[in-house]
């Protein structure tokens, strides 16, 4: 297919943009740079770059020419700072994806693969939560994650929203604004791991590397949504699989006082059902990203 990536130079685009390659994908990438870096496509195979915002319609215009699928990844991330930038989250993460829409409609794009959130689930401190549970999205980034899947279901396109697990690991454009990633870095810098509230709130994790395989294979999964991701763990136990992981003696410390954030425990049935399993456990993840820090990892 000629794919077309949106924040193809960002942590999830970064990993994303060699599997496409090796499945013989034409690649187009449109990213302005925003919330990503060209050092992030170093290594990357050769692709057509667009540079260019996800609202600018002439520029996602331009990039939609000619193409069969659109994985949709540009968007403002980092659920809890939503909240100071409510207006631009929405503008970028809804009005974007509405652009896109636009423009892969007229293009005669035939599918959309957008990157949504477990988030959207909210603080429901409840388990086994499927695709057809209630959503009740507790912050800027979730609410306008889940206001895109409605955009896109009520387009003229078919869609494929992926509910992603929280992401770790390593990518070319790596994060470290991520609990899993966050805690890496610091237990090999040596230095404690903060964990707020009690720790007992759950949260679905996935491998970056995973995520990057299961945009490419969802080109090809039936319309709907999906929740993605390989387990779900509580923060407690993130902070013990990643000392024990680094084979050093890591302090934890608990900030009952403080907001832990939202809780929530899902299932991956409907991925189960496409024969998609994720390659990275936990442990293997982690224990690959404190090898690239060069800690003391076993």
């Amino acid at each position: 297919m000629n794919v077309l990536v949106t924040g193809g130079a960002g942590y999830v685009g970064s990993a994303l943009l060699p599997v496409l390659d090796e499945e013989a994908h034409e690649i187009r990438v449109l990213d302005d740079f925003s919330l990503s870096s060209p050092r992030n496509l170093l290594d990357a195979p050769a692709v057509e770059f667009v540079r260019g915002d996800v609202r600018d319609e002439e520029r996602v215009r331009e990039a939609m020419a000619g193409i069969d699928a659109v994985i949709h990844l540009a968007a403002i991330t980092g659920a809890a700072q939503t909240h100071d930038i409510r207006e631009e989250t929405f503008d970028v993460n809804l009005g974007g994806t509405e652009t896109v829409l636009r423009a892969a409609e007229d293009a005669g794009v035939d599918r959309v693969v957008l990157a949504s959130s477990c988030n959207v689930y909210g603080e429901t401190y409840e388990t086994d939560l499927d695709e057809s549970s209630p959503t009740d999205p507790g912050n800027p980034y979730a609410e306008s994650k889940l206001a895109a899947e409605d955009a896109c279901f009520d387009a003229d396109v078919e869609t494929v929203a992926l509910r992603l697990a929280t992401n770790y690991g390593w990518s070319p454009g790596v994060r470290f604004n991520l609990v899993v990633n966050s805690f890496v870095f610091r237990a090999t810098m040596g230095e404690p791991l903060t964990v707020y509230g009690d720790g007992r709130n759950w949260r679905p994790f996935l491998h970056v590397q995973d995520t990057a395989r299961a945009f490419a294979a969802a080109l090809h999964w039936p319309e709907g949504r999906y929740n993605v991701g390989e387990g779900n763990y509580r923060i407690e136990d993130i902070a013990a699989a990643v000392a024990d992981a680094v084979g050093t003696e890591v302090e934890t410390d608990y900030l009952e006082d403080e907001d832990p954030g939202p809780s929530y425990s899902v299932t991956f049935d409907r991925m189960a059902d496409r024969e998609f399993v994720p390659e990275y456990s936990l442990h293997d993840g982690i224990t690959d990203l404190s090898n690239r820090f060069d800690g003391p990892a076993n």
